[in-house]
């Protein structure tokens, strides 16, 4: 009777586990399944723009509703390049501050530091927008153009009318933005990494910078993966950008001047679009900002899931 009931007990127990994995597994591909919905409708709906532009949809770089020309080049332009330098100015600061709250900063001062850096994340990018329109766009045009245009006019990226609104106020902007993401990600990579190789390098006769230099390189792969999620999210970036970047489709070496992204250009003018070959570009726009989002956010978690089984190697 015992072993009857025993018996009894460790089936339901398999039975509950058997559930509890499928109804797993089927979140999981109701999830993944959600994507290629998106996707595909995306593609449906952009198809007489495919059919229509072809490649050279991409390559054109004429953005004219009225002749119903539409070329996505001067968007993915200005996406690409507002992203880069948002994170050319984030990644330094992001990894100092990282450096200083997993390895230098007292107990009692890393806490609120943590919780103010991953604050800028909760901001509501209309609040950054806002901001950007009163403070950083008048102080662009005041103070930081001119002088970049007086000491480095002869190059072609400080050169030209000073607006303030353009794609150096994105890419400030945008720095901002990812930077608590970059922070945050690299602090936990960091504090992850086995204390002991610290303490033996230390136990050796190493400075606190040889030290942390060790957790850097151990860090890498990961700190990489934190900022591609970081490019990841300065891509997708739409309502900040579009109040500060001045909405003009041009390609442009002057960072002072307007310039148009993928993300503004759909907020802009989805509303406006009283054509059906104007709705199906949009999307098309879209479709291909969908695409380059999910390739760095692929790219970032090989890059991590590379440095957990190098740390599982060691």
């Amino acid at each position: 009777m015992k072993s009857v009931k025993k018996s009894f007990k460790s089936s339901r127990i398999n039975i509950g586990d058997f559930i509890y994995e499928k109804l797993t597994l089927i979140f999981a591909i109701v999830v993944f399944m959600m994507v290629i919905l998106m996707g595909y409708e995306m593609y449906v709906n952009s198809k007489l723009s495919i059919d229509k532009f072809g490649w050279d949809f991409i390559t054109e770089t004429t953005w004219d509703p009225v002749e119903e020309i539409y070329g996505a080049l001067p968007s993915i332009y200005g996406t690409l390049v507002s992203s880069f330098l948002a994170l050319l100015m984030a990644v330094p600061l992001s990894l100092a501050v990282a450096i200083y709250l997993a390895e230098s900063a007292p107990g009692w001062l890393e806490k609120p530091l943590s919780f103010m850096v991953e604050l800028l994340a909760g901001v509501p990018s209309i609040v950054y927008g806002l901001w950007g329109i009163f403070v950083l766009v008048p102080w662009l045009r005041e103070d930081v153009e001119p002088f970049l245009n007086e000491h480095f006019g002869y190059l072609p990226f400080f050169d030209g009318p000073m607006y303030g609104f353009g794609m150096l106020a994105a890419a400030v902007i945008l720095s901002i933005m990812v930077l608590p993401i970059i922070t945050s990600i690299s602090r936990d990579i960091m504090k992850s990494v086995p204390s002991v190789q610290k303490e033996a390098a230390l136990a050796l006769g190493a400075t606190k910078w040889e030290a942390v230099k060790i957790v850097l390189k151990n860090s890498k792969s990961g700190i990489l993966g934190a900022i591609m999620l970081g490019l990841g999210r300065a891509i997708g970036e739409t309502m900040a950008v579009t109040m500060v970047i001045g909405n003009r489709p041009i390609i442009s070496e002057s960072l002072f001047d307007p310039g148009y992204t993928m993300a503004s250009i759909i907020a802009n003018e989805f509303t406006e679009a009283t054509t059906e070959l104007y709705l199906s570009a949009l999307i098309e726009l879209a479709l291909i900002l969908f695409v380059i989002t999910i390739i760095i956010n692929i790219a970032a978690r090989l890059l991590v899931w590379s440095l957990e089984k190098q740390w599982k190697q060691n």
